[in-house]
């Protein structure tokens, strides 16, 4: 009695979302694609996603044929999307091997070089204060005191002609 009382108290409890996920690759008959990963997650280039629209645009005034609109359209982003796969199928390793090589030196000077001679030059600094302000109180402000005293008695006119 004590096993069947457990088998009906036993329920699966699934929210109807995560229930039409598990069976929707089931229900389609086609095959079932992965939306492409964002390859740009932070949005550093913005400023290139330029369409036709972006950089031509024909005033109402002046429109050519759509034929010509249609083809040039075409055209514009046949040439823009073969071009950029183009250059990066023959740039991309490189420039990725010598930006990999740049920013590799430039951290390892950055961890090994800037910052010990930053460290340095903060833990010296309260002493070079010291002596700077020294200097300053022995040679600098009596200097500047006595030309103030000097140059305090001196008064200007001026007149129109």
């Amino acid at each position: 009695m004590g096993l069947e009382k457990e088998k009906s108290d036993t329920s699966i409890i699934m929210d109807e979302d995560e229930f039409n996920r598990s069976i929707e690759p089931i229900l389609k008959k086609g095959k079932v694609y992965a939306p492409p990963p964002d390859r740009d997650p932070n949005d550093i280039n913005t400023h290139l996603k330029v369409g036709f629209d972006d950089v031509i645009a024909e005033p109402t005034s002046a429109h050519s044929f759509d034929s010509v609109w249609i083809g040039s359209h075409a055209v514009f982003e046949l040439v823009k999307y073969v071009l950029y796969r183009l250059l990066t199928t023959l740039l991309a390793v490189p420039l990725a091997f010598l930006l990999g090589l740049v920013f590799g030196v430039l951290t390892c000077i950055h961890i090994w070089v800037v910052m010990p001679v930053i460290q340095s030059l903060v833990m010296t600094l309260p002493a070079v204060q010291v002596v700077w302000r020294s200097l300053t109180d022995m040679f600098v402000a009596p200097l500047f005191h006595s030309m103030g005293k000097g140059l305090s008695s001196v008064h200007v006119k001026t007149t129109q002609n």
